[in-house]
């Protein structure tokens, strides 16, 4: 396994790429090319004391900005350090990209050149979402503007994912709404419920709104892209209200403070609950290839996770049966094909 890693995105650059590479060349049995600034790379592998002999570097020393359009990967930043990680996964020279960068400029590089499945109308940026158990959000913002078809394409793939990397049989598909009866919602919603109803293969539950998300609700959600990106920031923020609530509430006065110490272990664990840093990155569904966005503010230990992340998703053979069942929409063949698939045993 060859993990290609943007090193030059995200508000960190370079450093907590190259360090995340570091501890992940420790934990996962997989190969490296870093590609980025190479003098300002190997300046911080000798301050920091970093041992890169291991790794292939490939020197872009352009950037893709946060504010940089989109299309600037292919059109003026050619040789920025995103789209030559980009082009080396198109070549096969990798089997995956993680990258901390501009999120759009990222998706629109990884549909141009790396490009999609065949038959996939959009692809989609999947997030889990750190419920128990997980919740995989789909789309949580590639696609702003949807269509039923769109939809109806994330239910399927987010069923295989599901069951490829989670071992889940039959992945409980919901549709986020404001109400649980059919007829709730916009005309994306309805027609949408009513097309996903009638999916065979999809273990469709229905509309799920968003106050029993975290209540088991379903495996996969599914949502345009615009409504999942304001879900998935909202989770995000009241995830650090609970965790700085929880804090205040053990530092008021003396005794609070005590009862704090001894409750430090389960705080510590709400607390990585709700970490980005935990969770890694979000893959892109839908792409031939796969291509891991970390959250622009990783530090080193999100960034190793991403790559664990890229390299479960790489080994699961999960894009092949996306190709494969995206053509007549039944994810449970690639639930029988699991058990007798070479990548399935």
């Amino acid at each position: 396994m060859r993990i290609i890693v943007d090193c030059m995105g995200g508000d960190r650059l370079p450093l907590e790429a190259v360090k995340g590479v570091c501890a992940a060349s420790h934990e996962y049995n997989a190969s490296f090319i870093l590609v980025g600034d190479k003098a300002q790379i190997l300046r911080i592998a000798e301050a920091e004391s970093l041992d890169l002999s291991r790794f292939d570097i490939v020197d872009a020393p352009e950037t893709v900005g946060m504010n940089d359009d989109p299309l600037t990967v292919i059109r003026t930043k050619k040789e920025s350090s995103m789209a030559k990680a980009l082009g080396l996964l198109a070549e096969g020279r990798g089997d995956a990209v993680v990258s901390t960068g501009n999120t759009g400029a990222l998706f629109t590089g990884s549909t141009l050149i790396v490009r999609k499945i065949k038959g996939i109308k959009r692809p989609a940026i999947a997030s889990l979402l750190p419920m128990d158990p997980p919740v995989l959000l789909l789309d949580s913002g590639a696609n702003v503007v949807c269509t039923p078809d769109y939809l109806e394409q994330f239910a399927v793939m987010g069923s295989i994912y599901m069951h490829r990397l989670f071992g889940i049989r039959s992945p409980r598909v919901g549709l986020l709404n404001n109400g649980a009866e059919p007829c709730k919602g916009t005309s994306l919603q309805t027609e949408s419920y009513e097309r996903l109803s009638g999916l065979a293969g999809i273990n469709f539950v229905g509309n799920v709104e968003a106050d029993k998300i975290p209540k088991n609700a379903c495996d996969v959600l599914v949502t345009d892209g615009f409504t999942g990106n304001i879900l998935l920031k909202s989770l995000e923020g009241m995830g650090h209200l609970m965790i700085s609530t929880v804090k205040g509430l053990f530092m008021s006065d003396a005794l609070s403070k005590f009862s704090g110490m001894l409750m430090n272990k389960k705080l510590y664990l709400l607390r990585t609950r709700f970490d980005q840093s935990e969770l890694g990155g979000a893959p892109f569904l839908g792409i031939s290839k796969p291509v891991i966005k970390a959250h622009g503010s990783s530090d080193a230990k999100a960034v190793k996770n991403a790559i664990g992340q890229a390299i479960g998703y790489a080994s699961s053979g999960a894009i092949l049966s996306i190709a494969r069942e995206i053509k007549t929409f039944a994810p449970p063949a690639a639930a029988q094909d699991a058990q007798t698939s070479p990548e399935g045993r």
